[in-house]
């Protein structure tokens, strides 16, 4: 539950960025829709995004023999592109955002958007983990839990076998013979 809680809470807040800049960069009136259109993004790019690309991609494999190295990433680009923009045009008639600008501006708040969510994907893409596991300390540190993760700069407790060990490595004896040549110099 922590995982979807976090993953979707930081996602919303990057979403909520991103529609924020895509009303700054077109013609789309995002405003205090910025909310509700986080949210209806972020549970589309959850839930309903892998599945649409899995269909695209499952389409276009069929023709994938055919296509060259070059032609097989323009068809990635269009798959991105066209799941981007049904994304976009999902959010824009589930939420409050409104296109306008007259008829060539509808065309840029059509397209455009599209590419400023690519973008924002990619960069999310790149800091997810980072993102999502200071979130996930902030949603600890809200919930009163501990996390479950070891910190990393805390050195592992040894066990005795292993503390054993180490020594015998040290200066090659056993911890019984050890202490035989402890009793024979006492």
């Amino acid at each position: 539950m922590k995982k979807w809680v976090v993953r979707f809470v930081s996602l919303l807040v990057f979403n909520i960025v991103v529609l924020l800049i895509v009303g700054w960069l077109t013609p789309a009136r995002v405003g205090w829709a910025a909310l509700w259109a986080g949210i209806v993004m972020t549970a589309l790019v959850i839930w309903v995004k892998p599945l649409v690309e899995k269909w695209f991609r499952s389409s276009a494999a069929k023709s994938a023999g055919g296509r060259t190295k070059a032609g097989e990433k323009l068809v990635e680009f269009f798959i991105a592109f066209a799941v981007a923009f049904l994304i976009w045009i999902a959010t824009v008639l589930l939420s409050g955002v409104r296109i306008g600008g007259g008829f060539f501006g509808a065309i840029w708040a059509y397209v455009l958007p599209p590419i400023i969510l690519l973008i924002g994907w990619a960069i999310y893409a790149a800091i997810d983990d980072k993102v999502e596991s200071h979130a996930g300390a902030l949603y600890d540190k809200a919930t009163g839990t501990k996390t479950d993760a070891v910190d990393a700069a805390a050195p592992p407790v040894p066990s005795p076998e292993a503390a054993a060990g180490r020594r015998e490595l040290n200066d090659g004896l056993t911890d019984e013979q050890r202490r035989m040549l402890d009793e024979l110099g006492g």
